[in-house]
């Protein structure tokens, strides 16, 4: 894709839609509202702590750079407000802005986190419906827009991941999670084990080797 987006950008993005999907009362965002949005403890991951000028700044390449935003004034609001123009790049269905505002916001999930994330946003009838809406994503006729991530050790599904971003780093063998604290101290202590089982038996042998050694000596008197 051509339009990449920076981490800001797309949690700027990310929160545009799910306020005008979530609470279209209060939609278009002004600043304030928007980097209240932006900073929300609860439905976001990571965690930001973005300044005004942070969200301005993403706002102005979207604005100009992306034509991914605008700003909104009315004579009913004495400050200007902000939407996102998602439409103009993307003819995306309630379903698939539902999937790519959770990915924005989230990052990475597997379809069961999407269907439980997504539910303020659209209702998925079964986790079939949102492997479906990711695989359209998948799809997409300008190129892929979502992507799913090979499986990590210690999950039981794969996630996905947006592509808005750009192309995810993808490490072809994932590390295995650290041991156990616990795990550590027994191997240890096998190890330690298997070591004094080594050094018995070489000493066991070394003493047969002296007491053939002794015996044959001993012969040459007798």
């Amino acid at each position: 894709m051509a339009l990449i987006l920076s981490p800001i950008e797309a949690r700027v993005l990310g929160c545009l839609i799910e306020k005008e999907i979530a609470t279209p009362d209060y939609y278009p965002l002004t600043l304030n509202a928007l980097v209240a949005a932006c900073n929300q403890k609860s439905n976001r991951a990571p965690t930001m702590a973005l300044t005004d000028k942070d969200v301005v700044s993403a706002l102005d390449a979207m604005r100009y750079d992306h034509k991914l935003a605008m700003q909104v004034t009315s004579t009913a609001s004495r400050v200007p407000k902000y939407r996102h123009n998602l439409q103009s790049h993307w003819d995306f269905s309630i379903q698939e802005r539902a999937i790519l505002c959770e990915l924005l916001l989230r990052g990475p999930q597997t379809v069961g986190e999407l269907r439980t994330h997504t539910s303020r946003l659209h209702a998925f009838v079964d986790t079939t419906a949102v492997d479906e809406t990711l695989t359209s994503l998948t799809e997409w006729g300008e190129g892929p827009l979502t992507v799913k991530l090979p499986r990590e050790p210690g999950r039981r599904e794969s996630r996905w991941a947006h592509l808005l971003c750009g192309d995810i780093e993808i490490d072809p063998q994932p590390s295995a999670s650290p041991p156990e604290a616990a795990r550590v101290a027994l191997q240890a202590e096998n190890d330690r084990i298997s070591s004094l089982e080594a050094e018995v038996a070489t000493l066991r042998e070394t003493l047969d080797n002296i007491a053939r050694e002794f015996s044959t000596f001993k012969k040459q008197f007798d």
